[in-house]
């Protein structure tokens, strides 16, 4: 079966492979049900893909650039670099992508209200946005060690009219704020719950995936216009997952482009010091959906850590870990360190100022593209912009970082 056939499969089994399902509160399923049923109605209905395409053009600011980055590729000699700029987005990432989708969605089932989770601030920013726009009420949950390293974009849902509740269960951060979401959702029947990534119960995985996938067919039209071929390696990072599965879906049947995901490795692999739930995971239950988890000795979801609050969640999209037994995707780490370099090498030599998410992704590709020829082309999808993180920065590293190859 084909990567694109096993999707329109889990679009009505609600399972990649082994992964995904509802493991959920009978008092959620009837709503889940509802939501799938109206997804399923939405993308048969041409009038609502017109309609989210409009905004995607007018408000989004679609199609966003391919940038080459040619400075980079000169100094590291060997493959060329290519960057999906998700960071020109309106709101600064590819998180706007799936709100716009949601929302619609959310108005064609009549809901007034909007809850959401976040962890970087994007998605919590891009519901703010997308809220406003369609004059929805607003929450969205957050932990309180975010809010604190993710300032800015707390300020920013805050002047869009979005009411941010500060989550101080656990260890403050993402895996805590889904929690209260998740809640929240179940206490209060006439929201319309908000998802950020390709995670939680069917439908979710799937309707976050459909409404990010543009990037990936934006990504493959770009490039084959511009090199008359599609790239050799496809690379993004990978937290919960939305950003790589908006650009691996448009690659996923096409042998000849090796798919990588990069998740954080942080300060290392001991417990607590890294979020590598591909690679030191393994499958489990949490949040309503099976997938691979890191867990602690009672096999509870384990303490995490990332310098970049997007990508520290225990957990991650069922399509990803069926993509990594299948040997589909591969996938790889970067620390907290390489991280850092990479965000430093981007913005001193191209001009562009990247997520520290995003970050990661450029961490591998900068390892890579000195051992690939000349005409090889490495696409990175640069899922969000950086200045949110100035403040996690430390001071060596807002000054150039020699490039190594």
């Amino acid at each position: 079966m084909s990567q694109v056939n096993s999707f329109k499969e889990a679009l009505s089994t609600g399972y990649f492979g082994p992964y995904g399902g509802q493991f959920i509160p009978d008092a959620l399923k009837n709503r889940l049900d509802a939501l799938t049923e109206a997804f399923m109605s939405a993308m048969a209905d041409e009038s609502f893909h017109k309609e989210y395409v409009r905004i995607l053009d007018e408000y989004v600011g679609r199609p966003t650039a391919m940038t080459e980055c040619s400075n980079i590729s000169r100094e590291l000699g060997g493959a060329r670099l290519f960057l999906k700029r998700e960071d020109l987005a309106h709101g600064g990432a590819h998180k706007i992508n799936n709100c716009v989708g949601q929302i619609l969605l959310a108005k064609r089932m009549g809901a007034k209200r909007i809850i959401a989770e976040t962890g970087a601030g994007m998605h919590g920013t891009a519901s703010a946005m997308a809220a406003a726009m369609f004059g929805m009420e607003c929450t969205v949950y957050m932990g309180e060690v975010d809010i604190a390293r993710q300032e800015p974009n707390v300020e920013r849902m805050r002047a869009l009219g979005t009411n941010v509740v500060s989550v101080t269960a656990g260890q403050k951060t993402l895996k805590e704020a889904v929690d209260a979401a998740l809640m929240a959702y179940i206490e209060q029947p006439d929201t319309f719950y908000l998802l950020g990534s390709v995670v939680g119960p069917h439908p979710y995985p799937s309707i976050v995936r459909e409404f990010q996938s543009v990037i990936g067919k934006e990504a493959r039209a770009q490039m084959l216009k511009r090199e008359g071929k599609l790239p050799d390696y496809a690379i993004a990072c990978v937290g919960g997952g939305s950003n790589a599965m908006g650009l691996f879906s448009a690659f996923l049947d096409d042998e000849s482009v090796a798919l990588i995901g990069i998740e954080p490795s942080g300060k290392g692999l001991n417990y607590g010091e890294h979020a590598a739930t591909l690679t030191l995971g393994k499958p489990g239950v949490l949040h309503g959906f099976n997938s691979y988890v890191l867990t602690d000795d009672k096999g509870e979801a384990a303490q995490v850590y990332s310098i970049s609050a997007g990508l520290d969640y225990p957990s991650v999209g069922p399509e990803h870990s069926h993509l990594k037994d299948t040997g589909r995707v591969k996938y790889e780490l970067a620390s907290d360190k390489e991280t850092l370099e990479a965000f430093s090498i981007l913005c001193h030599k191209e001009g562009i100022i990247p997520a520290l998410e995003s970050s990661h992704a450029l961490a591998y590709a900068f390892k890579i593209l000195p051992k690939l020829d000349k005409d090889k082309i490495v696409l990175v999808n640069l899922s969000g912009r950086g200045d949110k993180d100035f403040h996690s920065i430390p001071g060596e590293y807002k000054t150039p970082v020699l490039l190594k190859n």
